[in-house]
């Protein structure tokens, strides 16, 4: 129902939900197959001597799913958590510095993740 006080408030959709609810699925989607990947990589490495792993590693066709899951899992991690930080936290300041801080970890922890492989890759 439309009444005069919801344009007065100006609430209403954000017109946002829908892509969310879309890179949410993608990702957790992509996130099957890459964590499938880094399993499969992970026991195929068990046992390996220091070399050997960073040899592996820096091989492109191992590196770039490696980056992918990294990108990936961060991106849904946010998400994930940015849904249940609106759900659940009631306070509109607390809010917003609990969105804001778990977008911060998310790029911290991807960009560790990225520069971590980017680093064996390139022999750094």
């Amino acid at each position: 129902m439309r009444t005069p006080l919801k344009n007065v408030r100006y609430l209403g959709s954000a017109k946002e939900g829908t892509d969310h609810f879309w890179t949410q699925r993608v990702t957790g989607a992509a996130n099957t197959l890459l964590t499938a990947f880094a399993i499969c990589l992970a026991l195929s490495l068990v046992g390996a001597d220091y070399a050997t792993v960073k040899a592996t590693l820096a091989k492109p066709l191992i590196a770039l799913p490696l980056l992918l899951f990294v990108v990936s899992a961060a991106v849904h991690m946010r998400l994930g958590m940015q849904i249940i930080i609106e759900d659940y936290v009631h306070g509109e300041g607390a809010k917003i510095a609990l969105v804001v801080a778990n977008t911060f970890f998310a790029v911290a922890i991807a960009a560790a993740g990225v520069f971590s492989i980017l680093k064996i890759a390139f022999g750094g």
